[in-house]
Protein backbone atom coordinates (compact mmCIF):
# COMPACT_ATOMS: atom_id res chain seq x y z
CA UNK A 1 0.00 0.00 0.00
CA UNK A 2 1.11 3.62 -1.03
CA UNK A 3 2.14 5.01 2.48
CA UNK A 4 1.56 8.59 1.38
CA UNK A 5 -1.56 7.97 -0.71
CA UNK A 6 -3.61 10.68 1.15
CA UNK A 7 -1.32 13.44 1.13
CA UNK A 8 -0.69 13.10 -2.19
CA UNK A 9 -4.03 13.19 -3.36
CA UNK A 10 -4.85 16.02 -1.42
CA UNK A 11 -1.57 17.81 -2.49
CA UNK A 12 -3.48 16.97 -5.99
CA UNK A 13 -6.77 17.74 -5.67
CA UNK A 14 -5.76 21.44 -3.90
CA UNK A 15 -4.05 22.43 -6.70
CA UNK A 16 -5.92 20.76 -9.56
CA UNK A 17 -9.04 19.68 -8.39
CA UNK A 18 -12.52 21.49 -8.53
CA UNK A 19 -13.68 23.88 -6.98
CA UNK A 20 -16.03 25.68 -8.81
CA UNK A 21 -18.99 23.13 -9.06
CA UNK A 22 -22.01 25.08 -7.82
CA UNK A 23 -22.40 22.44 -4.51
CA UNK A 24 -19.12 23.78 -3.73
CA UNK A 25 -18.41 26.51 -0.94
CA UNK A 26 -21.20 25.50 1.29
CA UNK A 27 -21.19 22.77 3.94
CA UNK A 28 -24.86 23.22 4.45
CA UNK A 29 -26.13 19.30 4.58
CA UNK A 30 -29.00 19.97 2.70
CA UNK A 31 -27.07 21.21 0.02
CA UNK A 32 -24.61 18.56 0.22
CA UNK A 33 -27.58 15.69 0.18
CA UNK A 34 -29.04 16.78 -2.44
CA UNK A 35 -25.87 16.88 -5.23
CA UNK A 36 -24.80 13.25 -3.67
CA UNK A 37 -28.54 12.26 -4.26
CA UNK A 38 -28.39 13.29 -8.03
CA UNK A 39 -24.70 12.48 -8.75
CA UNK A 40 -25.76 8.86 -8.39
CA UNK A 41 -24.87 7.15 -11.45
CA UNK A 42 -25.26 10.73 -13.13
CA UNK A 43 -22.42 12.79 -14.94
CA UNK A 44 -21.73 15.98 -13.11
CA UNK A 45 -22.62 18.00 -16.40
CA UNK A 46 -25.89 16.55 -16.57
CA UNK A 47 -26.63 17.82 -12.89
CA UNK A 48 -25.65 20.98 -12.52
CA UNK A 49 -28.50 22.46 -14.20
CA UNK A 50 -30.92 19.98 -12.80
CA UNK A 51 -29.52 20.74 -9.11
CA UNK A 52 -30.28 24.66 -9.42
CA UNK A 53 -33.51 24.66 -11.15
CA UNK A 54 -34.04 22.18 -8.42
CA UNK A 55 -32.40 24.56 -5.29
CA UNK A 56 -33.61 27.39 -6.77
CA UNK A 57 -37.26 25.81 -6.46
CA UNK A 58 -36.69 24.11 -3.08
CA UNK A 59 -34.29 26.36 -1.27
CA UNK A 60 -34.05 24.48 1.74
CA UNK A 61 -35.67 20.91 3.65
CA UNK A 62 -38.48 22.84 4.16
CA UNK A 63 -39.28 23.84 1.39
CA UNK A 64 -38.55 20.19 -0.41
CA UNK A 65 -40.67 18.63 2.86
CA UNK A 66 -43.90 21.13 2.00
CA UNK A 67 -44.23 20.38 -1.49
CA UNK A 68 -45.94 18.65 -3.64
CA UNK A 69 -45.10 15.27 -5.31
CA UNK A 70 -45.92 16.48 -8.69
CA UNK A 71 -43.95 19.68 -8.29
CA UNK A 72 -40.88 17.33 -7.00
CA UNK A 73 -41.15 14.94 -9.88
CA UNK A 74 -41.84 17.54 -12.06
CA UNK A 75 -38.33 19.62 -11.25
CA UNK A 76 -36.72 16.22 -11.51
CA UNK A 77 -38.05 14.93 -14.68
CA UNK A 78 -35.38 14.24 -17.17
CA UNK A 79 -32.88 13.22 -15.11
CA UNK A 80 -33.87 10.02 -14.46
CA UNK A 81 -33.44 7.10 -11.41
CA UNK A 82 -36.58 8.24 -10.66
CA UNK A 83 -36.95 6.90 -6.95
CA UNK A 84 -33.73 9.34 -6.28
CA UNK A 85 -36.39 11.76 -6.06
CA UNK A 86 -39.17 9.70 -4.85
CA UNK A 87 -36.86 9.31 -1.97
CA UNK A 88 -35.54 12.51 -1.46
CA UNK A 89 -38.75 13.87 -0.85
CA UNK A 90 -39.48 11.36 1.69
CA UNK A 91 -36.62 12.00 3.63
CA UNK A 92 -37.12 15.45 3.47
CA UNK A 93 -40.30 15.21 5.15
CA UNK A 94 -38.81 12.33 7.34
CA UNK A 95 -36.19 14.36 8.53
CA UNK A 96 -38.64 17.63 9.65
CA UNK A 97 -41.14 14.58 11.65
CA UNK A 98 -38.41 12.87 13.19
CA UNK A 99 -35.47 15.29 13.74
CA UNK A 100 -36.88 18.52 14.05
CA UNK A 101 -35.80 19.85 10.88
CA UNK A 102 -32.51 19.41 11.59
CA UNK A 103 -30.34 17.35 9.55
CA UNK A 104 -28.89 13.98 11.16
CA UNK A 105 -25.31 13.81 11.26
CA UNK A 106 -25.23 10.06 12.84
CA UNK A 107 -24.09 7.60 10.67
CA UNK A 108 -27.05 5.37 11.57
CA UNK A 109 -29.27 7.95 11.16
CA UNK A 110 -28.12 8.92 7.75
CA UNK A 111 -28.37 5.10 6.70
CA UNK A 112 -32.17 5.26 7.87
CA UNK A 113 -33.16 7.27 5.61
CA UNK A 114 -34.97 6.81 2.09
CA UNK A 115 -31.89 6.48 -1.11
CA UNK A 116 -29.00 6.66 0.95
CA UNK A 117 -26.88 3.99 1.26
CA UNK A 118 -23.11 3.45 2.46
CA UNK A 119 -21.21 5.67 0.20
CA UNK A 120 -23.82 7.95 0.06
CA UNK A 121 -23.93 8.77 3.91
CA UNK A 122 -20.30 8.77 4.25
CA UNK A 123 -20.07 11.50 1.64
CA UNK A 124 -22.77 13.59 3.06
CA UNK A 125 -20.73 12.74 6.62
CA UNK A 126 -17.31 13.78 5.06
CA UNK A 127 -18.60 16.85 3.18
CA UNK A 128 -21.31 18.18 5.61
CA UNK A 129 -19.83 17.00 8.94
CA UNK A 130 -15.94 16.49 8.21
CA UNK A 131 -16.48 12.82 9.51
CA UNK A 132 -13.48 10.76 8.82
CA UNK A 133 -15.53 8.40 6.41
CA UNK A 134 -14.73 6.24 3.39
CA UNK A 135 -16.56 6.52 0.32
CA UNK A 136 -16.65 3.78 -2.73
CA UNK A 137 -18.67 5.12 -5.52
CA UNK A 138 -18.05 4.02 -9.17
CA UNK A 139 -15.27 6.74 -9.79
CA UNK A 140 -13.92 5.45 -6.73
CA UNK A 141 -13.91 1.87 -7.16
CA UNK A 142 -11.90 2.36 -10.47
CA UNK A 143 -9.14 4.97 -9.50
CA UNK A 144 -8.71 2.14 -6.37
CA UNK A 145 -8.79 -1.23 -8.56
CA UNK A 146 -6.23 0.65 -11.34
CA UNK A 147 -3.58 2.05 -9.09
CA UNK A 148 -3.54 -1.30 -6.49
CA UNK A 149 -4.33 -3.74 -8.88
CA UNK A 150 -7.56 -4.97 -7.65
CA UNK A 151 -8.71 -7.78 -9.95
CA UNK A 152 -12.11 -8.92 -10.43
CA UNK A 153 -15.40 -7.27 -11.63
CA UNK A 154 -16.47 -4.08 -8.42
CA UNK A 155 -19.91 -5.37 -8.14
CA UNK A 156 -18.99 -8.90 -6.84
CA UNK A 157 -19.36 -9.09 -3.62
CA UNK A 158 -15.64 -10.22 -2.74
CA UNK A 159 -14.09 -7.56 -5.06
CA UNK A 160 -16.52 -4.66 -3.06
CA UNK A 161 -15.56 -6.24 0.14
CA UNK A 162 -12.03 -5.67 -0.57
CA UNK A 163 -12.12 -2.27 -1.89
CA UNK A 164 -14.12 -0.90 1.21
CA UNK A 165 -11.18 -2.24 3.36
CA UNK A 166 -8.69 -0.87 1.23
CA UNK A 167 -11.11 2.22 1.28
CA UNK A 168 -11.12 2.75 5.11
CA UNK A 169 -7.42 1.77 5.43
CA UNK A 170 -6.24 4.89 3.09
CA UNK A 171 -8.88 7.61 5.03
CA UNK A 172 -5.94 10.41 6.49
CA UNK A 173 -6.20 11.27 9.83
CA UNK A 174 -7.28 15.29 8.61
CA UNK A 175 -8.25 16.99 5.38
CA UNK A 176 -11.15 14.39 4.83
CA UNK A 177 -12.87 17.10 2.63
CA UNK A 178 -10.57 17.79 0.20
CA UNK A 179 -9.05 13.58 -0.11
CA UNK A 180 -12.88 13.00 -0.76
CA UNK A 181 -13.16 15.42 -2.98
CA UNK A 182 -9.91 14.23 -4.64
CA UNK A 183 -10.99 10.67 -4.97
CA UNK A 184 -14.37 12.32 -6.85
CA UNK A 185 -12.41 14.66 -9.35
CA UNK A 186 -9.05 11.96 -9.63
CA UNK A 187 -11.85 9.61 -11.50
CA UNK A 188 -14.02 11.87 -13.40
CA UNK A 189 -11.49 14.14 -14.49
CA UNK A 190 -7.96 11.72 -14.97
CA UNK A 191 -8.91 8.40 -14.52
CA UNK A 192 -11.82 7.91 -16.62
CA UNK A 193 -13.48 4.81 -17.74
CA UNK A 194 -11.92 5.52 -21.47
CA UNK A 195 -8.81 6.94 -22.16
CA UNK A 196 -7.40 7.71 -18.97
CA UNK A 197 -4.91 11.04 -18.43
CA UNK A 198 -2.24 8.73 -16.85
CA UNK A 199 0.17 11.44 -17.68
CA UNK A 200 -1.28 14.10 -16.09
CA UNK A 201 -1.88 11.80 -12.32
CA UNK A 202 -0.26 11.76 -9.18
CA UNK A 203 0.11 8.03 -8.65
CA UNK A 204 1.08 7.31 -12.46
CA UNK A 205 4.71 5.99 -11.25
CA UNK A 206 3.03 3.89 -8.62
CA UNK A 207 0.05 2.80 -10.47
CA UNK A 208 -0.18 -1.07 -11.11
CA UNK A 209 -2.82 -0.86 -14.30
CA UNK A 210 -0.37 2.48 -15.96
CA UNK A 211 2.67 0.65 -15.20
CA UNK A 212 1.00 -2.94 -16.79
CA UNK A 213 -0.69 -1.29 -19.49
CA UNK A 214 -3.76 -2.57 -18.15
CA UNK A 215 -5.91 0.44 -18.00
CA UNK A 216 -8.67 -1.12 -20.07
CA UNK A 217 -9.07 -4.26 -17.87
CA UNK A 218 -8.86 -2.71 -14.55
CA UNK A 219 -11.30 -2.63 -12.95
CA UNK A 220 -13.06 -5.60 -14.39
CA UNK A 221 -15.93 -5.83 -16.37
CA UNK A 222 -19.26 -6.71 -15.78
CA UNK A 223 -20.28 -10.06 -16.53
CA UNK A 224 -22.39 -9.82 -20.17
CA UNK A 225 -25.76 -10.01 -20.22
CA UNK A 226 -27.98 -10.11 -22.83
CA UNK A 227 -30.90 -6.96 -22.16
CA UNK A 228 -34.23 -8.70 -22.36
CA UNK A 229 -36.88 -6.44 -24.35
CA UNK A 230 -40.05 -6.03 -23.71
CA UNK A 231 -42.50 -3.86 -26.36
CA UNK A 232 -45.56 -1.81 -26.07
CA UNK A 233 -48.25 0.69 -27.42
CA UNK A 234 -48.35 3.98 -25.48
CA UNK A 235 -51.96 5.14 -26.39
CA UNK A 236 -51.92 9.01 -27.88
CA UNK A 237 -55.81 9.80 -26.87
CA UNK A 238 -55.98 12.84 -28.06
CA UNK A 239 -59.23 15.26 -27.59
CA UNK A 240 -58.52 18.69 -29.71
CA UNK A 241 -55.29 19.54 -28.24
CA UNK A 242 -55.68 17.97 -25.15
CA UNK A 243 -53.83 14.48 -24.40
CA UNK A 244 -54.74 11.75 -21.77
CA UNK A 245 -51.87 11.01 -18.94
CA UNK A 246 -51.83 8.44 -16.31
CA UNK A 247 -49.86 8.84 -13.11
CA UNK A 248 -47.56 5.93 -12.69
CA UNK A 249 -47.24 3.68 -9.60
CA UNK A 250 -44.60 4.42 -7.26
CA UNK A 251 -42.38 2.51 -6.83
CA UNK A 252 -41.93 0.89 -10.50
CA UNK A 253 -40.07 2.57 -13.99
CA UNK A 254 -41.25 5.98 -13.82
CA UNK A 255 -43.04 6.04 -10.65
CA UNK A 256 -44.85 9.28 -9.86
CA UNK A 257 -44.71 10.84 -13.25
CA UNK A 258 -47.48 11.39 -15.64
CA UNK A 259 -47.53 8.88 -18.64
CA UNK A 260 -49.54 7.86 -21.23
CA UNK A 261 -51.65 4.94 -21.17
CA UNK A 262 -49.80 1.81 -22.24
CA UNK A 263 -51.09 -1.72 -23.90
CA UNK A 264 -49.55 -4.64 -25.20
CA UNK A 265 -47.81 -4.31 -28.27
CA UNK A 266 -50.21 -7.51 -30.06
CA UNK A 267 -53.55 -5.34 -28.62
CA UNK A 268 -55.66 -3.86 -30.83
CA UNK A 269 -55.55 -0.10 -29.88
CA UNK A 270 -58.72 1.13 -30.90
CA UNK A 271 -60.36 -1.64 -28.47
CA UNK A 272 -57.49 -0.56 -25.39
CA UNK A 273 -59.32 2.60 -25.58
CA UNK A 274 -62.42 2.03 -25.38
CA UNK A 275 -61.49 -0.45 -22.26
CA UNK A 276 -60.19 3.16 -20.38
CA UNK A 277 -63.75 4.08 -21.19
CA UNK A 278 -63.05 6.73 -24.59
CA UNK A 279 -64.75 6.32 -27.85
CA UNK A 280 -61.63 6.70 -30.53
CA UNK A 281 -61.97 6.74 -34.10
CA UNK A 282 -59.55 4.91 -36.39
CA UNK A 283 -56.10 6.18 -35.67
CA UNK A 284 -52.47 5.62 -36.90
CA UNK A 285 -49.05 4.74 -35.81
CA UNK A 286 -46.48 6.81 -35.37
CA UNK A 287 -42.65 6.31 -35.62
CA UNK A 288 -41.30 3.54 -33.32
CA UNK A 289 -38.74 4.86 -30.52
CA UNK A 290 -36.40 2.13 -27.74
CA UNK A 291 -35.77 3.77 -24.80
CA UNK A 292 -33.45 1.33 -22.68
CA UNK A 293 -33.28 1.08 -18.95
CA UNK A 294 -30.43 -0.73 -16.67
CA UNK A 295 -32.05 -4.05 -17.04
CA UNK A 296 -34.02 -4.53 -19.97
CA UNK A 297 -34.60 -2.69 -23.23
CA UNK A 298 -38.48 -1.63 -24.18
CA UNK A 299 -39.27 -0.67 -27.50
CA UNK A 300 -42.31 1.80 -27.59
CA UNK A 301 -45.00 2.06 -30.50
CA UNK A 302 -47.31 5.34 -30.50
CA UNK A 303 -50.54 4.84 -31.49
CA UNK A 304 -52.45 8.60 -32.22
CA UNK A 305 -56.17 8.27 -31.03
CA UNK A 306 -58.66 11.22 -31.17
CA UNK A 307 -61.16 10.58 -28.78
CA UNK A 308 -64.64 11.52 -27.36
CA UNK A 309 -64.89 12.73 -23.68
CA UNK A 310 -66.62 15.32 -21.63
CA UNK A 311 -64.68 17.96 -21.49
CA UNK A 312 -63.78 19.11 -17.86
CA UNK A 313 -64.33 16.04 -16.17
CA UNK A 314 -61.58 14.65 -14.27
CA UNK A 315 -60.53 11.14 -13.04
CA UNK A 316 -58.26 9.94 -9.86
CA UNK A 317 -54.76 8.81 -11.66
CA UNK A 318 -55.97 10.77 -15.08
CA UNK A 319 -54.72 14.19 -16.71
CA UNK A 320 -55.97 15.73 -19.53
CA UNK A 321 -53.01 17.87 -20.75
CA UNK A 322 -52.94 20.54 -23.22
CA UNK A 323 -50.04 20.03 -25.51
CA UNK A 324 -49.01 23.76 -25.06
CA UNK A 325 -48.52 22.94 -21.12
CA UNK A 326 -46.14 20.38 -22.14
CA UNK A 327 -42.88 22.14 -20.42
CA UNK A 328 -44.15 22.17 -17.04
CA UNK A 329 -44.78 18.23 -16.57
CA UNK A 330 -43.40 15.76 -15.10
CA UNK A 331 -43.06 13.86 -17.71
CA UNK A 332 -40.55 10.32 -18.60
CA UNK A 333 -38.09 11.29 -21.41
CA UNK A 334 -39.38 9.33 -24.23
CA UNK A 335 -43.19 10.41 -23.11
CA UNK A 336 -41.88 14.22 -23.63
CA UNK A 337 -40.30 13.50 -26.97
CA UNK A 338 -43.39 11.67 -28.51
CA UNK A 339 -45.50 14.21 -27.11
CA UNK A 340 -43.52 17.54 -28.36
CA UNK A 341 -43.02 15.61 -32.12
CA UNK A 342 -46.84 15.62 -31.95
CA UNK A 343 -47.15 19.23 -30.59
CA UNK A 344 -44.42 20.41 -33.29
CA UNK A 345 -46.64 18.50 -36.61
CA UNK A 346 -49.89 18.77 -35.19
CA UNK A 347 -51.71 21.90 -36.04
CA UNK A 348 -55.01 22.65 -35.20
CA UNK A 349 -56.84 19.87 -34.59
CA UNK A 350 -61.00 19.84 -35.72
CA UNK A 351 -61.50 16.42 -36.18
CA UNK A 352 -60.48 13.00 -37.75
CA UNK A 353 -56.77 11.80 -37.47
CA UNK A 354 -54.47 15.17 -37.10
CA UNK A 355 -50.92 15.22 -39.29
CA UNK A 356 -48.21 13.07 -37.41
CA UNK A 357 -44.89 14.91 -38.15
Amino acid sequence: MLSDFAPRLIAWQQRHGRHDLPWQGSFEPYRVWLAEIMLQQTQVETVIPYYLRFLDRFPDLGALAAAADDDVMARWAGLGYYSRARNLHAAARRIMAEHGGVFPEAMDALLDLPGIGRSTAAAIAAFAFAQRRAILDGNVKRVLARVFGIEGWPGARTVETRLWELAENLLPASGIRSYTQGLMDLGATLCTRARPRCGACPFAPDCVANRQGRQGELPGARPRKALPEKAIVMLILLHGREVLLEKRPAPGIWGGLWSLPECPADADPVRAAAGLGYGAEAGRPGAGLIHTFTHFRLRIQPWLLPVRRTPGVGEPGRLWLALDELDGAALPTPVRRILENLRAGAGPITGGVPAWP
